[in-house]
């Protein structure tokens, strides 16, 4: 294939880079910033529109778009506009660009919180849809939706991976700061409550991108991406404690102290519920494609293809 990739320089677009490079596929990237040793188009989402002639002299047959804005800490409802420049009206842009330049394929790499909360009790599917709880979640939902029209009315091929919680080498934001937090000892062991979270090893998020890519089954249709087997918060907490070589505490923090702390504010609430709540979602539509996650918790640090 002859790629365009955006979002090469994050957690999963750096993976995903490997993984093209291995298979010799011709790969540019979009990018505000240089990557080394593969072609680079600048162009920042947030100050630049994107060039017209970005596809003219490319031969570019697949668009990968995994760039996007997320896990701002200032207050998002004050920043919203960023998310909706970025993740709603480049996105857009972009896929315009591909239509008009004859583009092929056209994979959007999503998010879960585009579906909303999962249901209390069960694993959400793609049917599943719900509001959205935060700006991010909408303008994810707003481009999901704008990219199906897009396909459905020129004919180019688009497919739509929303992942759970990704997992593996090099992770950043809430996994490597809890990593980082027991590896310091300032993590407290969490209790076992039996709660459900959907995670997926970042090399199967990349097969799962490059199925959907390649499925004629997949065009027009929105994936949710998991490992297959939902983990508990504690259970998470040992096999962290497993990937840095730390014992496993034979002890932890009973649950009524979490439940207190919630008292304390709706910001701290808010946090421990992501922290020990359920967020289960199946990925068994996209198992009918034929994907297999091949990876589990345990390989979180694991670094061969």
């Amino acid at each position: 294939m002859n790629i365009l990739l955006t979002g090469g320089t994050g957690f999963i677009g750096q993976r995903f880079l490997q993984y093209l490079t291995i298979l010799e596929h011709s790969v540019h990237v979009l990018s505000r910033d240089h990557v080394k040793n593969y072609r680079t188009i600048y162009c920042d989402f947030l100050k630049d529109t994107i060039p017209e002639e970005l596809f003219s002299s490319n031969s570019i047959d697949t668009v990968f778009h995994l760039a996007g804005f997320s896990h701002d800490m200032r207050d998002a409802d004050k920043i919203a506009g960023l998310y909706y420049k970025v993740n709603v009206g480049a996105t857009v842009q972009l896929a315009n660009l591909a239509v008009k330049s004859g583009v092929k394929k056209f994979v959007f790499v999503s998010s879960v919180k585009a579906g909303g909360a999962p249901p209390i009790g069960t694993c959400a599917n793609e049917k599943d849809q719900k509001e959205t709880e935060d700006v991010y979640g909408k303008t994810k939902r707003e481009a999901e939706l704008k990219l199906l029209e897009i396909g459905r009315v020129s004919g180019m091929h688009v497919s739509i991976i929303r992942p759970a919680l990704v997992y593996g080498p090099d992770v950043k934001g809430n996994l490597q700061s809890m990593l980082s937090g027991i590896e310091r000892g300032w993590f407290p062991p969490l209790p076992e409550i039996g709660n459900r979270r959907s995670m997926i090893h970042v090399d199967d998020l990349v097969q799962a991108i490059l199925l959907v890519a390649e499925e004629k089954r997949a065009n027009g249709e929105i994936f949710i991406a998991t490992d297959g087997v939902p983990h508990s918060s504690r259970e998470i907490y040992n096999v962290m404690c497993g990937v840095i070589g730390k014992p496993v505490p034979k002890w932890s923090v009973p649950k009524i102290f979490f439940d207190i702390a919630s008292l304390m504010s709706p910001r701290i609430k808010y946090k421990i519920n992501k922290l020990l709540g359920d967020e289960c979602y199946s990925s068994a539509k996209l198992e009918a494609l034929g994907f297999k996650a091949e990876k589990s918790l345990k390989d979180m640090n694991e670094t061969d293809f």
